[in-house]
């Protein structure tokens, strides 16, 4: 009986293996080239997540926004997520209708734990494993927020969504997403809106509004761009935090951004 590692049984297992092992090699290369990034915050808007409702959480959006992330997740990214509350509760607003402002604050607060709940529970039927963190203790509802915690579970790949703000009254969700980027380390802010980039003015009220592809920062506060709130935007600056601005309502355009194409606005140094 012939050896199993005879000559004939080695071409054999050769001409076998090597088709799949070149195989396995194309889609790790692949997988390598189209992640432009490595670690992001993706800052998602409360108000994109009411959907066409106009308030409250669209279950068709919310499941849209968990396939996009498990799309960029599959490619290995590592995931950071902050998201606003608007779609419930903004704080601000309450304060302008009588309402304290810093239990107004603290409503939104909660909103933001509310729809980070929502998100990781859609996650999880997509099959994508994600933790909640909050800034201020309520467990067990979430896992007080830990830079160290967060970044080691996303090593481990894990989606981490990042709520509560920054756990202070006065601080938007913008700046919010602003600190846990920097703390994460981040390579960039993925900030998901309703429009495409940062335009010369709102597109929605001036049609002739022009879209930047690239944009500084001392550009935004010259010209008065409203990307975030002061205080976000000079962290990021301060911290060279880059910010790109795109469309998130649109499906598939988390991954195209990924992929390097030019679908939105660089804010940069």
């Amino acid at each position: 009986m012939a050896s199993l590692f005879g000559e004939e049984y080695f071409f054999h297992y050769i001409f076998y293996f090597l088709p799949k092992f070149h195989t396995f090699v194309k889609i790790i290369k692949k997988t390598i080239i189209m992640a432009k990034f490595k670690r992001i915050l993706l800052k998602l808007s409360g108000e994109s997540l009411a959907g066409e409702k106009g308030y409250g959480i669209d279950v068709v959006r919310l499941n849209e926004y968990a396939r996009q992330i498990k799309e960029i997740h599959d490619m290995g990214v590592e995931i950071g997520i902050v998201i606003g509350g608007g779609n419930i509760f903004r704080g601000l607003q309450g304060a302008g209708k009588g309402f304290d402002r810093v239990k107004g604050d603290q409503m939104g607060m909660c909103a933001t734990v509310i729809n980070s709940l929502g998100l990781s529970s859609a996650l999880g039927a997509a099959g994508c494993k994600s933790r909640v963190m909050t800034a201020i203790r309520m467990e067990p509802i979430g896992e007080f927020y830990n830079k160290f915690k967060a970044i080691e579970a996303l090593e481990n790949g894990e989606v981490v969504i990042m709520s509560g703000g920054t756990g202070n009254p006065y601080f938007t969700t913008d700046t919010g997403s602003s600190l846990r980027g920097i703390e994460i380390e981040a390579d960039v802010m993925l900030k998901g809106t309703r429009v495409d980039g940062v335009y010369t003015a709102d597109p929605e009220k001036d049609p002739t509004a022009t879209k930047y592809h690239d944009i500084t920062f001392d550009e935004i506060y010259n010209k008065n761009l409203r990307v975030m709130d002061l205080t976000a935007t000079t962290m990021c600056k301060e911290n060279g935090l880059p910010i790109y601005v795109f469309n998130m309502d649109i499906p598939g355009n988390l991954k195209k951004v990924m992929e390097g194409e030019d679908i939105g606005t660089l804010v940069h140094n």
